[in-house]
């Protein structure tokens, strides 16, 4: 399925990503190389958290769907009760949706306010009423809690680049808001988790996006994999064992790394090529051992494709030897200064069926439980119209999927959308009011992460959460003093933010 992009989309789409990647992706290269050497010194034995996990034979997986550009999150999720739609569709103007179209949300808790999501979106509408799915009102990247009043008087710190995607791209997928990184957090924590997994050959960390920031740690980088065929990429014809020509060059290139080298960037380089093709052939044959799944993935959607390689290297965990794994996915095309409605009918339409089809196909392995699911993007949008579309701004909602998730709630505050509230800092620019470090702190805390340790992933997030404490830093994953998810409280914050 194509959505529309007018040549202005498309050269804007092109110039923003080339001002981060050229450069991104030097460094790391680099990183990586480095990273490898500085493995080859690391002495063995268990992270700092693996001694914390009760069970150490379980299994838990997070899958980050970004979707890259700016998702304009106010026409994901909408107020639908009469008063506060009258707010959204004025301040909204020729970008509102139709009351009328809004997919009913049957919200669990919540302040008596009415939500629905777009239309087309009816099967994230019915993870949601089914309680397989919530959303998280109003995150961004913050260095500190910030208000109107502190931005008006210049005392506020403020994210680096706060309107830029090169930089917000940076800060979400490393949630280290106030300086440039090459670390993510998803990658430290790995780092700090990886020695749970019996697997050396491949990383925990598996992208189906290629390289990024979110799962580059100090040890483990991303093990990229394509959503075709058996997954795994491999040097071209090395997998051929009828063409004498190929059969001739891999003997060649395998007695090239089987030798010693002095220089140890050499010797580095050779051992992770070896080691990548090893890797390589591992997956391969694990991936084909699978079963094909009864759950039918859309052909036409790239998301869903990604995801369907997702499932199939979930079902492989046992023979691959994994009991952590992080995913990357990515949807872009989302900068849509003009044509919002028409572009968003279509690729919110990928994201709703992706989502749905992979919460099937978990489902049908009974692996539900064990995976959360969750989106990010570079920022939310402006929620006025610039006369064709929106434009780059900061708070947006965002949804989390999986059994282990508290389905059917929106989590955070929604803030009241009516233009010049005490949120918008201009053109319905809205001050997140929940941040990125405590989103991803919760993430990361399910996954395993000792609280003790979590200030080492997320350096930010003693200033909106104690780690010390006992609940969550927002509850959609629950409560730390808490096992039996039916026993649960009801505890979901979405206060109104007052005129």
């Amino acid at each position: 399925m194509m959505y529309k992009s007018t040549r202005r989309q498309f050269l804007g789409e092109a110039s923003c990503a080339a001002v981060g990647s050229s450069s991104l992706f030097s460094t790391l290269l680099n990183l990586r190389m480095a990273n490898s050497m500085a493995a080859e010194a690391l002495p063995s034995g268990p992270s700092l958290s693996a001694h914390n996990l009760a069970a150490q034979d379980d299994y838990k997986a997070m899958v980050c769907i970004f979707l890259a550009g700016g998702n304009d999150s106010f026409n994901m999720l909408v107020p639908r009760g009469n008063a506060e739609y009258n707010e959204y569709s004025t301040i909204r103007a020729d970008l509102a949706l139709s009351q009328g179209s809004l997919i009913p949300l049957n919200q669990l808790g919540g302040d008596g306010r009415e939500f629905g999501v777009h239309p087309s979106m009816p099967e994230v509408a019915q993870l949601f009423n089914d309680g397989e799915l919530s959303f998280i009102a109003n995150v961004g990247t913050l260095v500190e809690p910030v208000t109107k009043a502190t931005l008006e008087d210049e005392t506020a710190r403020l994210p680096l680049g706060l309107y830029s995607h090169s930089d917000q791209i940076m800060h979400w997928q490393t949630s280290v808001p106030d300086r440039r990184t090459g670390f993510g957090w998803g990658g430290r924590t790995a780092d700090l988790l990886n020695s749970l997994n019996d697997n050396p050959k491949i990383s925990m960390n598996i992208s189906l996006a290629g390289t990024n920031l979110f799962q580059t740690g100090t040890t483990l980088t991303e093990y990229s994999v394509v959503p075709w065929g058996d997954g795994a990429i491999q040097i071209h014809g090395h997998d051929d064992d009828w063409n004498p020509m190929h059969v001739l060059r891999n003997a060649a290139i395998e007695s090239m790394l089987d030798l010693e080298y002095q220089n140890l960037f050499d010797q580095t380089f050779a051992s992770t090529t070896k080691s990548a093709m090893e890797g390589a052939a591992l997956f391969s044959d694990a991936i084909k051992q699978i079963t094909p799944f009864t759950t039918e993935f859309t052909a036409e959607n790239y998301l869903a494709e990604q995801l369907e390689m997702v499932a199939k290297t979930i079902a492989a965990n046992s023979t691959l030897g994994y009991r952590r794994q992080t995913f990357f996915v990515m949807l872009g095309g989302w900068d849509h200064h003009d044509e919002v409605l028409d572009n968003q009918m279509a690729m919110l339409s990928l994201v709703s069926q992706a989502m749905s089809q992979f919460n099937s196909a978990l489902k049908e392995m009974g692996m539900e439980n064990n995976v959360t699911t969750f989106t990010a993007s570079d920022f939310g949008r402006t929620l006025t119209s610039n006369g064709q579309g929106s434009d780059h701004a900061w708070g947006g909602n965002h949804m989390v999927m999986g059994g282990a998730v508290r389905g059917q709630r929106i989590f955070g505050e929604y803030p009241q959308l009516y233009e010049d509230n005490p949120l918008d800092t201009g053109r319905g620019r809205l001050i997140p009011t929940t941040s990125c470090d405590e989103y991803f702190g919760e993430l990361a805390l399910w996954f395993g992460v000792d609280p003790s340790e979590l200030e080492t992933v997320f350096p930010n997030i003693g200033r909106f959460y104690s780690p010390s404490s006992n609940g969550m830093p927002i509850g959609f994953l629950g409560d730390r003093a808490y096992t039996d998810p039916s026993t649960l409280p009801n505890k979901v914050y979405l206060p109104l933010v007052s005129r």
